[in-house]
């Protein structure tokens, strides 16, 4: 178990991603897979309120709806930690964070989520048009009406997590304790040079998000013929390089010591490095799922972490 940051708050080493819910995972699938996370011993669930208005017919809150039914038929609301986020675009006059509009996503999230509270309630984009002050005052009064126990970023760079943290101390308002970056074996950089050290040094909790690159990370994507096997495919061409092939080389090799696969052996990676609490992942069967988990009991040696580190250094 880890802390999220300073939060009090413990959870496994692993985010269930609830971006599937209501989109490629139906509901009885939705349903069934929080079942076995919960039952599996894991509690940390990652939504957000605009999940998954890509989807056409979509409006957005179908992921927090599909959540709330779960928690309303199971009673398990005390066995897991539910975060999700507000500041996407949920319409042209809906998006940001100013603290009317936050005020007001929070009361819609909490009546999908079908609950009292938000266990962690985070910004899912910064949002350069509202000063720091007023965000931050608007998690301050949730917090303080028992509506969020704790508070994240996501998206934020260096300067402006540090400016928050700044306005946080400075004004008494609550403090961010977790961030989401894009962050994962072939996605090193930007998270490691400036974030990394930030929020090592302040005791922020890292759940980092496009854990497994798409699916790229799996092995499922070896060559351009490999990438018309999902949807998500054209999104990891990218990935096709000698770089990208050297990372699933030293997968590969890392997974058949271990009696691990690729995907578990790149999560167990992530959740090995300094300042991660939680890498997310999602999944769209049970047998998926049992993978994912299976990376919280890989424990990879220094020699492992040395290769898929030289491999994939940036």
């Amino acid at each position: 178990m880890r802390n999220i940051g300073n939060s009090g708050i413990e959870v496994a080493p692993l985010a269930f991603g609830g971006n599937v819910f209501g989109w490629t995972a139906d509901e009885a699938m939705s349903l069934a897979l929080l079942d076995h996370f919960a039952a599996s011993g894991m509690q940390l669930i990652d939504t957000a309120d605009v999940y998954s208005r890509w989807v056409p017919g979509h409006v957005g809150g179908e992921s927090e709806t599909l959540i709330g039914k779960w928690i309303k038929r199971s009673g398990q609301r005390d066995k897991v930690v539910i975060a999700t986020k507000v500041g996407m675009e949920m319409a042209p006059d809906r998006k940001g964070l100013r603290k009317d509009y936050i005020l007001r996503s929070a009361e819609e999230s909490l009546r999908r989520l079908q609950t009292d509270y938000i266990d962690l309630y985070q910004a899912h984009a910064d949002d350069a048009d509202t000063p720091l002050e007023e965000t931050l005052e608007a998690f301050a009064l949730l917090v303080k009406a028992g509506k969020v126990r704790a508070i994240g970023a996501s998206n934020y760079n260096a300067a402006r997590l540090r400016q928050a943290l700044e306005v946080s101390r400075a004004q008494g308002l609550p403090q961010y304790v977790t961030l989401q970056p894009h962050y994962n074996l072939v996605e090193r950089r930007e998270f490691e040079q400036s974030l990394a050290p930030l929020c090592v040094e302040a005791g922020i909790g890292v759940i980092p998000y496009y854990s497994l690159a798409s699916g790229f990370l799996t092995g499922k994507y070896r060559t351009e013929a490999d990438l018309g096997k999902s949807v998500r495919g054209q999104g990891v061409k990218k990935y096709l390089d000698g770089r990208g092939l050297g990372i699933l080389a030293a997968l590969d090799e890392v997974a058949q010591e271990t009696a691990g696969t690729p995907a578990q052996v790149a999560l167990a990676w992530l959740i090995a490095q300094p300042a991660v609490t939680a890498p997310i992942a999602s999944a769209t069967s049970i047998a998926q799922l049992d993978e994912l988990i299976g990376a919280t009991r890989l424990t990879l040696s220094q020699s492992a972490l040395d290769r898929l580190g030289k491999a994939s250094a940036q």
